[in-house]
């Protein structure tokens, strides 16, 4: 056990400190004894792991980002890093409902919320108690949030949802969601807003339940509202500003989805390795032969590359700079090498790479979401290209 902690001691660029070295070993001590056992178990029944809820929270996996005077953990986005790569390792589909949790439901209320919203809800979900949605996509609206139909039209003291978010991560067990609807059609996407949505609120429900090509023990449904009232003291920021902030939340949830890939493909990598030095042809293992080395070597030197961007946005993020490009590049850059790793990784395992007796092939399965889910490579592109056109205009 403890050549196997070294090892994963040096894949970080970086000097853990004594802490995080501590953080990093109880979760991937947490993740070998209650996850690993029933990955593909609930990948094939696509069961969503529940019971973990309350565990997570308990180890503060819940509440990471969120300061301690609102039962949060206190810890920054380098920890945050740490812990979401470790659970991916092993299962993506627990890494990205911590992140979703983490970076977007429970975050939203943080960086948007008042006091009062803050000391309501924030204890209940670091603890695990709760579980938050952050409900942004619909049908006709994904990468153009600006095009979004669901509506809250304010009446009296109240406002009422209709419409439908789809693609919601914890959408069917969520104990509360983030919803981002349209207040005034004039203005755009400076006519949206974003509410706070408790389950069983009358008119408000699950829909359909996604079923999917990975990260199948995720939760991902559709969320239907129909003539939903909630107060007003549920508006969460001010009237207008909710694509404003949803882009804030977006710049720490990308650096939670690169953190997703370097788990992903880490777990690809490190089987990868064990097989190559087992797996015999032409009577010596196939770690021996330069073609599989290189192969290795390239993997390898992308996952770290992915890593230092990745860190990099985090400790960006924990000095309170702004990290739009940061956390596009970081996710851009992980989100594609990732892919790339899982897919050598399933080639060296040849024919059995293919079949789910070997851990590859989910790996593979799971890894393409990155390079989707809280906005496409595409959209990534456009956002690094604006800022460095703001930092470099054209002269003209």
């Amino acid at each position: 056990m403890v050549a196997e902690m070294e090892s994963v001691k040096s894949l970080y660029p970086f000097v853990l400190t004594e802490e995080q070295e501590a953080l990093r070993r109880e979760i991937r001590e947490f993740a070998a004894r209650e996850i690993l056992p029933n990955v593909m178990a609930w990948d094939e029944v696509s069961e969503f792991p529940k019971h973990l809820v309350k565990k997570l929270g308990a180890m503060g996996l819940l509440g990471v980002i969120f300061p301690e005077e609102y039962g949060g953990a206190g810890f920054g986005y380098v920890d945050y890093v740490l812990a979401i790569e470790e659970l991916s390792a092993v299962d993506g589909s627990v890494g990205i409902t911590v992140a979703a949790h983490n970076s977007l439901g429970t975050n939203h209320m943080f960086l948007a919320g008042n006091e009062m919203q803050r000391r309501k809800y924030l204890p209940l979900l670091a603890s695990g108690e709760w579980l938050a949605a952050w409900a942004l996509t619909e049908p006709g609206s994904g990468s153009d949030a600006g095009g979004a139909r669901t509506t809250a039209v304010k009446k009296g003291d109240r406002y009422v949802l209709n419409g439908n978010k789809i693609f919601i991560t914890n959408g069917s067990h969520a104990d509360v969601a983030v919803v981002i609807a349209v207040t005034d059609k004039s203005k755009g996407t400076h006519g949206l807003s974003a509410f706070i949505v408790e389950k069983g609120t009358k008119g408000f429900r699950p829909g359909k339940k996604e079923n999917k090509l990975g990260l199948r023990a995720s939760d991902t449904s559709e969320l239907i509202f129909e003539d939903c009232e909630i107060p007003e003291e549920n508006l969460l920021g001010k009237e207008g500003e909710g694509f404003v902030d949803s882009m804030r939340v977006l710049d720490g949830g990308r650096i939670s989805i690169a953190a997703l890939s370097l788990g992903i493909a880490r777990g690809a990598l490190d089987a990868a390795v064990k097989y190559v030095k087992e797996r015999r042809q032409f009577g010596k293992a196939i770690a021996e032969f330069q073609g599989i080395q290189w192969k290795l070597a390239d993997m390898a030197t992308s996952l770290d590359a992915a890593r230092l961007l990745t860190q990099r946005a985090a400790v960006l993020k924990d000095a309170g700079r702004k990290v739009t490009r940061e956390s596009s590049m970081a996710k851009l850059f992980a989100s594609e090498a990732a892919v790339r790793i899982c897919d050598e990784a399933v080639q060296l395992f040849g024919g059995y790479g293919f079949i789910k007796d070997y851990p590859v092939e989910k790996f593979y399965r799971d890894v393409k979401l990155c390079t989707i889910g809280e906005g496409t490579s595409e959209i990534q592109r456009m956002v690094i290209g604006r800022e460095i056109l703001k930092v470099n205009p054209s002269r003209g």
